[in-house]
């Protein structure tokens, strides 16, 4: 199987933000091909999980030495705002064009590449696991029915790290804050109570602070105030406006610790809830030195360092029963979410022979 045209194929498919379940019957399709069992996993209508393992670990409660996995899902993309249709899925000057390519179609079109070059040898030990709703908090993950994945000891994530391992990444917390005024006609402001001030307030509280922290491998911690949503309209004190933050936890912080910082910073006027908790991932470097460097090609040391980003590694490594974990893709890092998001064929096809060795060698 060509791993470009696979993932030409895949970013033809429409999964920005959902309906996922068209490339996981693609990919199905190609594994149960190359003799590997395949189970589908649909929590909600058009969002699929997939499943599958060679033959000599299917049905099984054996652990499986290698697990590889990806994200289907995409973030959206505005087609207006791009050049190109975010859905070309065609090659120009060396590169992949279209909306998931480098986050992180190109990395699974190389696992599945692999992965079925690998059964098709009669090669085993094998797990793969494909999701959905990675984008918005590892929701995919999350939901997977936990008795359709085996024990693993290993865990390989194709997220996009130029084909150079990584091993793990920051924590992710996300918060959703709230406040509450009093709604009064727009020309009589004093008559009510301006949430949206208030909230407006909290939020550069939050982007301005420089007290978080910073860590010898995963680098500082960070905070982003991504959405921000009040009022109804000109004439109308705001009564209610809420906003989120995402932060980014390192080794040695707390999402309890880091929630009562919050909380300091904006005041008892604003409620805090919780949205999503990820944790910190952060392998051994001496465990997955044989790893690297099949992954890699390099007899040689390698000096892998750790992702911004979260992946469902920080789920999945858990389900495995303490996986240890390798990020590794084909996908450039500063491609992610952008416009006109391409990614590196050349890229793909090394990932793929990447992948490979280390089946072959796993």
């Amino acid at each position: 199987m060509d791993a470009v045209d696979l993932a030409r194929d895949l970013v033809r498919l429409d999964t920005r933000a959902g309906g996922e379940r068209v490339a996981a019957d693609l990919l199905a399709d190609r594994l149960a091909d190359a003799g590997l069992r395949v189970e589908l996993d649909e929590p909600a209508p058009g969002r699929a999980n997939l499943v599958a393992r060679s033959a000599d670990v299917a049905g099984t409660d054996r652990p499986v030495p290698v697990t590889l996995s990806g994200h289907l899902d995409t973030v959206p993309a505005v087609d207006d705002a791009w050049s190109f249709d975010p859905l070309a899925g065609d090659v120009v000057d060396g590169r992949l064009r279209g909306r998931g390519s480098s986050d992180m179609k190109g990395g699974v079109a190389a696992m599945v590449a692999a992965a079925t070059a690998h059964g098709r040898a009669g090669g085993g030990g094998l797990q793969v696991v494909f999701t959905f709703g990675e984008e918005t908090g590892c929701d995919g993950a999350r939901a997977l029915d936990p008795g359709l994945v085996a024990p693993s000891p290993l865990l390989v994530i194709g997220e996009m790290t130029g084909n150079r391992p990584v091993l793990g990444h920051k924590g992710a917390l996300w918060l959703r804050l709230v406040a509450r005024g009093v709604s009064a006609h727009g020309s009589r402001p004093e008559l009510g109570h301006n949430a949206l001030v208030d909230l407006a307030r909290a939020a550069l509280a939050v982007h301005e602070h420089d007290g978080w922290p910073t860590s010898d491998t995963h680098g500082p911690m960070t905070a982003n105030v991504g959405t921000f949503r009040a009022g109804v309209q000109p004439n109308l004190v705001p009564d209610h406006a809420e906003l989120t933050v995402d932060l980014r936890l390192v080794p040695g912080v707390t999402a309890d610790g880091v929630e009562a910082t919050v909380a300091g910073l904006v005041g008892d006027a604003v409620t805090i809830e919780r949205l999503v908790d990820l944790p910190v991932v952060d392998t051994d470097p001496a465990a997955v030195g044989r790893v690297c460097r099949l992954l890699t090609g390099d007899a040689g040391d390698v000096d892998p360092g750790y992702a911004t980003y979260f992946t469902d590694a920080a789920v999945l490594a858990g389900a495995l029963g303490g996986a240890a974990t390798i990020i590794c893709g084909p996908g450039d890092p500063e491609m992610a979410h952008v416009v006109d998001e391409t990614c590196s064929v050349d890229r793909i096809d090394e990932a793929a022979a990447a992948y490979g060795r280390l089946l072959a060698g796993g």
